[in-house]
């Protein structure tokens, strides 16, 4: 059960979803028609030391559709962060970074500045691991170790972030860890220090998870040796009332966008995922949204 104030490492609460991540991510990269390659995820599994995801990781078949699910959505926040690039934007802000990668293996323009926002254990583990391992960054890399759920805008201009200029902003796989007045408060936020021209990429669900649900597909036959079949995901999630954030930003003049995984199955020219009836959820309620101020 979530309490307020609660912290994680990497293999605790919601520390180990992002290890769980990290897995399908390594295991995506290992399939033939891989979407996405992160040569790093695997690091991050076998340095963590959990005997499931580490066997997990080695068997591209263990986690169902899963991996692949994971896929478009990881290509959907690089192609973001790629597009933001090419615009010229040099700023980026990845809030509950986890072990994302992206300052290490996406191409940045020279004087980028990456700033990686999460609790300070997992901040921690991600750069032991990486600098173990002789991995240096592809842009200027800036770590706000910080709570969501406290003053993290005082810690992200502390660490050199500069309102003024416009700002990449990405919120994976996020929402559903953050009481409703934290979600909201997030995008009051993002959304006070947007300079104009800045973009924001964001992970939603278009209807209140059902975590019960959610927690019998983790443990069904189909995935109960996917990274996620022995945490109580239920046990992370908030479902209190929160705003629609596509519907928030275009009330504040941000103009949106939005695709569902059926379009980015298309867009990537993939098949959509097989999903047994129970788990359509994982692919018919998350939308990728992307907004321009």
């Amino acid at each position: 059960m979530r309490t307020d104030g609660d912290t994680w490492d990497i293999v605790s609460s919601v520390g180990a979803t992002a290890l769980g991540v990290a897995t399908l991510r390594a295991m995506e990269t290992t399939l033939p028609d891989a979407m996405i390659r992160d040569d790093y995820a695997h690091l991050f599994v076998h340095a963590a030391g959990d005997p499931q995801f580490i066997e997990t990781a080695g068997d591209p078949e263990a986690a169902g559709s899963l991996p692949r699910i994971i896929g478009f959505r990881t290509r959907f926040f690089d192609e973001f962060f790629d597009a933001a690039t090419a615009s010229g934007i040099e700023q980026a802000v990845i809030v509950a970074s986890g072990l994302d990668a992206r300052a290490y293996r996406l191409d940045w323009a020279a004087g980028a500045t990456v700033f990686e926002i999460d609790q300070p254990k997992v901040l921690e583990f991600k750069q032991q691991v990486l600098g173990e391992h002789g991995v240096t960054p592809k842009a200027t890399l800036r770590q706000v170790p910080v709570d969501l759920r406290d003053d993290w805008p005082a810690a992200l201009i502390d660490a050199g972030f500069d309102p003024a200029r416009p700002t990449a902003w990405s919120a994976e796989g996020l929402l559903p860890y953050l009481p409703g007045a934290a979600q909201d408060s997030l995008f009051e936020r993002i959304h006070a220090l947007s300079a104009p021209g800045s973009r924001v990429a964001v992970e939603y669900f278009t209807e209140r998870p059902d975590t019960a649900r959610f927690q019998a597909v983790a443990r069904s036959s189909q995935f109960d040796k996917s990274p996620f079949g022995h945490l109580d995901v239920a046990e992370l999630f908030y479902v209190d009332d929160r705003t629609d954030p596509a519907r928030w930003l275009a009330d504040q003049g941000w103009s949106v966008g939005s695709d569902s995984v059926a379009n980015l199955a298309e867009r990537y020219d993939r098949p959509m995922p097989e999903l047994p009836e129970e788990a359509r959820d994982l692919s018919e309620a998350p939308a990728y949204l992307t907004a321009q101020k």
